[in-house]
């Protein structure tokens, strides 16, 4: 699957999104700021007030809802739900040297910037790839979502590392039995 490099770096800010530790750090999500900080204007402040945290977490919620959701019904209607929340004001620039567009305003708070770009991001590539291109990883423990781009959408693990782990317990069940 080939998708466009902003498209798909900002799919990936939203999984990373969804795959976060919230239970671990209650100062989870401007960790989480600043640990992508690329995605923000230099201005933008990376700490979140405890509602936007919690606001930062409902977004994250959502994300997770499209990728488990088992029907393109019930993909539309989170998919709807979490572009509710977003504030597109896209952008064109090249801070970067090449030429992209921006999905939020450059003077937006953290919070804004972070929801629209997940959200606009998530839906171009369910728009443009479909849905089924999300998921959830099947390996046991694991229940992290992934974005599948192999060329026959038949990814079911969200890396190498639980693929090989599933792989070996599949084995050695085998050969118990």
């Amino acid at each position: 699957m080939d998708y466009d490099t902003y498209g798909s770096n900002a799919v990936e800010l939203a999984i990373d999104l969804a795959n976060a530790d919230r239970d671990a750090d209650p100062g989870w999500a401007d960790a989480f700021l600043r640990a992508h900080d690329e995605w923000f204007t230099i201005e933008t402040p990376l700490e979140l007030s405890p509602a936007e945290a919690r606001r930062a977490a409902a977004t994250a919620d959502l994300v997770r809802a499209v990728a488990v959701a088992a029907t393109q019904d019930e993909v539309i209607a989170r998919l709807n739900e979490l572009l509710a929340l977003a504030r597109p004001h896209p952008y064109a620039t090249d801070h970067d040297g090449e030429l992209h567009l921006h999905y939020a305003r450059p003077d937006a708070p953290a919070l804004e910037q972070l929801t629209t770009t997940v959200a606009m991001g998530l839906s171009q590539v369910v728009a443009q790839h479909g849905w089924q291109r999300l998921g959830v990883c099947s390996a046991e423990g694991c229940d992290d979502v992934y974005v599948d781009t192999s060329r026959n959408a038949s990814r079911r693990y969200c890396s190498n590392t639980c693929a090989s782990r599933s792989t070996v317990a599949a084995y050695r069940a085998r050969r118990k039995t």
